[in-house]
């Protein structure tokens, strides 16, 4: 199987080369927006007659949350239009496209994990963006959405290494704790994109799945096991959404139901520490 990673460059593009190795059979691509700009016809059918894959995972995305609410044109750009462009692309040579999706499409009001079926109301423009980009491409029929929560890694820009950058230089730490989600490691979800590309299209249903580590957990809580992980004595504080502000409104509650790709692919899905203290052993910073 070949398979091309576009948006390569980014955590989960980097969670797929570091993974690779336990999938000897893939014969895998990488590129990036230097040599593939996905929102680009002439750019993607270059790289599509470059590489043949049979399938295309797209990791590009526009992932500035705040930043979304004054550029709505570049996130859409990108979430949107860029992958229905991937998507028609590859049903004219027959490739599978897999892309990545956010909790961000739902408005956190329910208190039960969401289902892939359950009513989507995003809140803010990135999530929109991203919502529209899962209609879009999967309008053509060979499109399988995966949707992920909270990712983070050793390498990119995350939510774990800010805790670090901030936690090593200042005695506290105010971290809201009425946002409840899960923390989902890019090497347990790259594991998984990497298990349904080596199936020869066994696995591959071009239908949504939710996928994230297992387990519960407010912004807080996360913070908390990062800074006790690290060794590091940083006073957490919770907050309240309300006395930490920002520009994009996100869901209080995006906790996904993942039995839909457990059943699938006949695998357990780590726990969020469990993976956590992964990440710490591969983490060098």
């Amino acid at each position: 199987m070949r398979i091309l990673v576009t948006g390569a460059n980014g955590q989960l593009g980097t969670a797929i080369k570091r993974e690779s190795h336990i999938f000897p059979n893939l014969t895998i691509f990488y590129t990036d927006i230097e040599e593939t700009d996905i929102s680009c016809k002439e750019s993607v059918l270059m790289a599509l007659k470059k590489y043949t894959p049979n399938v295309v995972v797209n990791c590009a995305a526009y992932t500035a949350v705040d930043k979304a609410e004054d550029e709505k044109d570049k996130a859409f750009a990108l979430n949107a239009h860029a992958p229905a462009n991937l998507a028609e692309q590859c049903s004219l040579g027959d490739a599978k496209l897999i892309h990545i999706s956010t909790d961000y499409v739902f408005d956190g009001k329910g208190n039960i994990p969401y289902v892939e079926t359950d009513n989507v109301n995003p809140l803010s423009i990135y999530g929109q963006s991203k919502l529209e980009g899962e209609k879009r491409s999967m309008a053509f029929g060979n499109t399988m959405v995966i949707r992920t929560s909270w990712l983070y890694s050793a390498y990119g820009n995350n939510f774990m290494k800010t805790i670090l950058k901030y936690g090593k230089e200042r005695p506290e730490l105010r971290v809201v704790f009425d946002q409840t989600g899960t923390p989902t490691l890019a090497n347990d979800l790259a594991n998984a994109i990497l298990r349904i590309a080596e199936s020869s299209g066994k696995l591959f249903i071009p239908e949504i799945f939710h996928f994230s580590n297992q387990g519960v957990c407010s912004w807080y809580d996360f913070a908390y096991e990062i800074i006790k992980q690290a060794g590091l004595t940083t006073k957490i504080t919770p907050i309240t959404t309300n006395d930490y502000p920002t520009k994009a409104i996100r869901p209080q509650y995006s906790v996904l139901n993942k039995q839909k790709i457990t059943n699938l692919l006949e695998m357990e899905i780590p726990h969020w520490r469990q993976s956590l203290v992964k990440c710490f052993q591969e983490y060098s910073g």
